[in-house]
């Protein structure tokens, strides 16, 4: 098959992150992809260096006459059998560019984040009605999707994100790698978050949990992994400043970090704060490694977690709860280590990529008549 993915996007996170990730699965399929995506983003630079071929625009706002023309001109140029785009403003530019010349490619789309807007106006109609199947990545998202779009039930597939449990396997990953460059010693517990910096993922109840736990235990070191995205550089620099306020010392930024398992591996228990977060894909990975995780109790977690099983899930935004959950796993390392391991059970039998990989072409064919 050959597919346009799209990726209009500026930051770079676990959307952009998750885009490459499919786009390069469905290459190894022996599909031909090329990626549509904002010319010098972080994710042209990214899908560029990992060879996918890009077509490479400067599309601006929701409605841009020039670039939907040239986009009409690129789709009938290209003849794609199919078009999936993992993010809702690229159906500003898809749909129109492909109404005006009349192309009947599928239109597939992707739901990563959820939206408080209600999109049932005539123009959100017209653009939601040229969508031939939505994939939501968890069952809040789904339900975000119903309740403020035109699409139907049965146009709206669950279908998670997937992560490669064999890159994510705790049996082929040195966990003293990432201790020792950050002189980490053999007796520290390590408690870390993987996220970018950007409101809403839960850096100050990390902290706020921190500062409790310090006061009750010694040898910890915490670990927060991540960058800041497009425009939150002043969130990142209020973060490393509360962390001074707070008087944690045994806390370390590493920044962005390319060897995400080794990272996980260097770690004894994963944190997961965010407020309200579509999916988490993070989490699944540290699951994958084997972590035991806590958890906010809210929206995508909730696909991915089970309290008690492989995560203790904590009251969302409440550091007190998250640093009591915590303390229940520094308390019971025997209960983190069986955590751990039906963590990776459930990551490997729910959420591996070539099982996601599997079903997303069993939908395209179907929508191709081509169902085997």
């Amino acid at each position: 098959m050959k597919i346009l993915y799209s990726c209009l996007s500026k930051s770079w996170g676990g959307m952009e992150m998750f885009t490459l990730t499919a786009a390069k699965q469905l290459i190894r399929r022996n599909n031909e992809v090329k990626l549509l995506c904002i010319r010098d983003s972080r994710i042209h630079v990214e899908a560029s260096a990992a060879g996918i071929l890009t077509h490479a625009i400067k599309f601006r706002g929701y409605f841009n006459p020039s670039e939907i023309i040239k986009c009409g001109l690129t789709l009938r140029k290209e003849a794609f059998d199919l078009i999936h785009t993992q993010a809702s403003k690229d159906l500003w530019l898809l749909v129109p560019a492909l109404k005006i010349f009349q192309l009947q490619v599928p239109l597939f789309f992707t739901k990563q984040v959820g939206s408080f807007i209600e999109k049932k106006d005539f123009l959100h109609n017209k653009i939601y009605n040229r969508v031939n199947k939505a994939f939501a990545i968890s069952n809040v998202i789904k339900k975000n999707l119903l309740e403020t779009t035109a699409l139907t039930e049965d146009k709206i597939i669950l279908l998670h994100n997937g992560i490669d449990t064999e890159r994510f396997d705790p049996e082929k990953v040195d966990r003293k790698k990432v201790r020792t460059e950050l002189k980490i010693s053999n007796n520290e517990i390590v408690i870390g978050m993987l996220a970018r910096f950007s409101p809403g993922k839960g850096h100050e109840e990390f902290l706020a949990a921190a500062k409790q736990l310090n006061e009750k235990n010694d040898k910890l070191r915490f670990l927060i992994v991540g960058e800041a995205s497009h425009g939150e550089d002043d969130y990142a620099t209020q973060i490393i400043k509360l962390a001074s306020q707070l008087s944690i010392e045994n806390i370390l930024f590493t920044g962005f970090r390319s060897d995400t398992p080794e990272v996980l591996a260097a770690m004894d228990i994963f944190v997961f704060p965010s407020h309200s977060e579509a999916f988490g894909i993070a989490l699944v990975e540290a699951m994958a490694m084997a972590k035991p995780s806590v958890c906010s109790n809210s929206d995508g977690v909730l696909d991915i977690a089970i309290d008690g099983e492989t995560s203790f899930l904590f009251e969302n935004k409440n550091a007190n709860d998250l640093a009591e959950k915590i303390q229940k796993l520094l308390s019971e390392p025997g209960l983190g280590l069986h955590m751990g391991v039906k963590a990776r059970e459930r990551a490997v039998n729910k959420f591996d990529l070539n099982i996601l990989t599997d079903r997303v072409i069993r939908f395209y064919k179907q929508e191709l008549n081509q169902d085997e």
